[in-house]
């Protein structure tokens, strides 16, 4: 299970999924579920079964951030999803419409500021990756954007280069082809460090806003009470798999960084996510209500 089809967590899932069929001797069908930055998609995994067979490819969002954005949610990430392992993790990049007159991050933040509350800014729904950079780059470059969810980092993209909004801090997979094709302008990333994919790219922090970092990551998880032997199982192959060589090669070249581990270390780094994101949402008052 995953969020919309054509980004990052799809293209992520639908890359493991023949391999871990194969191993298991199962079927995998993916079943796409967006809706609410991913929460939909969570709670029918905290909900299913705890066997082993409704697994999710989950992300910042639904897995450590929305808690604490949506109010009334009928799963809790630490409690109703057990951890198998981290996955990937990647940079965003702040891409924009060809007519934001805007080639850099400094001579986006004068654009906005030129036109306070003018600027909109896509993600791929409330609490996932992109709109927490965005909401973080407000903050530091005192800026007013307006921010605009839809479901699923496709649709997003579709309206960033239809000119219907003028900025996303997009999934290296759903903005790099489109960078490459030249249909929109790429400014920067996210991350601290540059990205593997787009090294020509400065960071945010690099270009007027020191200490800007905004990761993205993807992990799977499965239902609470998956007895340890099925998550040993499903984690050891998940670690095999995101460990070869060609699985490795294909996710680089979207910009994903592998980085499988333990249960233990994920639900850890769940767990410290959780943390350091619900301080920054209560700090900057956000809900997604």
């Amino acid at each position: 299970m995953a969020n919309s089809p054509g980004g990052g967590l799809d293209i992520t899932a639908r890359t493991v999924s023949p391999r871990l069929s194969s191993a298991l001797g199962q079927q995998i069908v993916i079943d796409n579920r967006p809706g609410a930055a991913g929460s939909l998609a969570a709670e029918i995994t905290a909900k299913s079964a705890p066997d082993g067979y409704t697994l999710l490819m989950g992300a910042i969002g639904n897995l450590a951030v929305n808690v604490s954005l949506y109010k009334g949610l009928d799963y809790h990430p630490l409690k109703d999803l057990a951890p198998i392992t981290f996955a990937v993790s990647g940079s965003n990049v702040l891409v924009v419409n060809l007519t934001v007159p805007a080639k850099t991050v400094q001579e986006l933040i004068a654009v906005a500021r030129a036109q306070p509350g003018k600027l909109t800014y896509g993600s791929s729904g409330s609490g996932n990756a992109g709109h927490l950079a965005g909401e973080l780059f407000k903050s530091m470059a005192k800026v007013d954007m307006v921010h605009v969810p839809y479901k699923g980092g496709a649709p997003a993209m579709i309206d960033l280069i239809a000119g219907q909004i003028q900025l996303i801090f997009s999934s290296p997979p759903t903005a790099v082809p489109q960078v490459k094709a030249g249909k929109i302008r790429a400014l920067a990333v996210t991350t601290a460090q540059r990205s593997a994919i787009l090294p020509e790219l400065p960071t945010i922090a690099e270009s007027g806003l020191p200490g800007f970092e905004a990761d993205n990551w993807y992990g799977i998880v499965a239902a609470a009470r998956t007895p340890r032997a099925i998550v040993g199982r499903l984690n050891a192959e998940f670690v095999r798999i995101l460990s070869m060589p060609e699985v490795r090669e294909v996710l680089l070249r979207q910009g994903l960084e592998v980085a499988p581990g333990t249960p233990e270390a994920f639900g850890a780094y769940m767990k410290s996510e959780y943390v350091k994101w619900a301080r920054v949402i209560a700090d900057a008052g956000l809900t997604a209500n």
